[in-house]
């Protein structure tokens, strides 16, 4: 496990913050995993002592983001065993640009191999300020595509407010899914699709079997809140974003989400998850 090795100290602090009601994982069709770019100070911290914790909530798998790209092959095998050990699995990275270039691309393969990964996931295509720039994104991941299908791999993208705003009359997201294989999941960021002023529900609608995972982080229209609330304190409309998920979505795993809130990180994720079975078996 890459930086700082497991003390028995910080596990059983970070264990002592988690509800003994929390501590087995629910058993669901649909499992929900954590982004952990929610924990990323704490993961700084101690990221083996985290990945303990977040198992210990209930959460039944993970999504590593960006910095994983940077660890030894080493590190990779020893996080693998890790999640095994935990019974809990990786269902995908968050990835840079550069991890797709021709250069990086078998790099990306073999260690999401190694973790267990189901997909390989563009975060965020930067700054684009014309449709024909959206359409050489779509054209990088099909490319990236065809290189990480044969291992067993997926491409996905995963959008941020700027996708969902119109540049010449048309939303980059819309080019985007016209102009990628169907095989190239479209990860839905609720929160950013809502403050763009979309409608998630829409989206997942007019896109079946292509939402196969959900980023679950709550927004506000509110001043001063944003996306400090929590899972279920904002303006999404849960109940029929899963209905459609699960109806036409062709969802396959959740992810709770969180950019901060009140509360510190670990608390933030283990309320999400509390407020996310709450709302997803009601």
């Amino acid at each position: 496990m890459p930086s700082t090795p497991l003390s028995r100290r910080s596990f059983l602090a970070l264990s002592a913050m988690l509800p003994r009601a929390f501590t087995v994982r629910a058993s669901t069709s649909i499992p929900v995993g954590l982004e952990l770019y929610s924990l990323r100070e704490t993961l700084k911290k101690d990221p083996e002592a985290t990945l303990r914790a977040v198992a210990q909530m209930g959460y039944e798998g993970v999504e590593f983001y960006a910095p994983y790209f940077d660890w030894t092959e080493s590190q990779i095998k020893q996080t693998r065993k890790l999640l095994d050990d935990l019974d809990i699995r990786c269902f995908s990275t968050h990835n840079d640009g550069s991890h797709l270039s021709p250069e990086n691309i078998d790099r990306t393969r073999d260690m999401n191999l190694i973790l267990g990964s189901q997909y390989v996931v563009l975060a965020s295509a930067g700054q684009k300020t014309s449709l024909t720039e959206w359409r050489s994104v779509a054209d990088m991941l099909n490319i990236a595509a065809e290189k990480l299908e044969p291992a067993g791999l997926k491409a996905g993208y995963h959008n941020h407010q700027l996708e969902f705003t119109p540049v010449g009359g048309q939303r980059p997201i819309e080019i985007l899914a016209k102009h990628t294989k169907p095989s190239i999941m479209l990860q839905l960021d609720v929160g950013t699709c809502l403050e763009a002023g979309s409608d998630p529900v829409a989206w997942v609608r007019a896109n079946p079997g292509r939402i196969r995972s959900i980023h679950c982080k709550d927004w506000s229209p509110d001043a001063g809140k944003g996306y400090t609330v929590l899972f279920g304190e904002g303006a999404a409309d849960w109940k029929n974003i899963f209905a459609a998920a699960e109806g036409t979505g062709g969802i396959e795993y959740y992810l709770v989400e969180q950019e901060g809130s009140r509360f510190s990180e670990l608390e933030t994720a283990r309320r999400c998850l509390q407020s996310f079975r709450a709302k997803h078996a009601g």
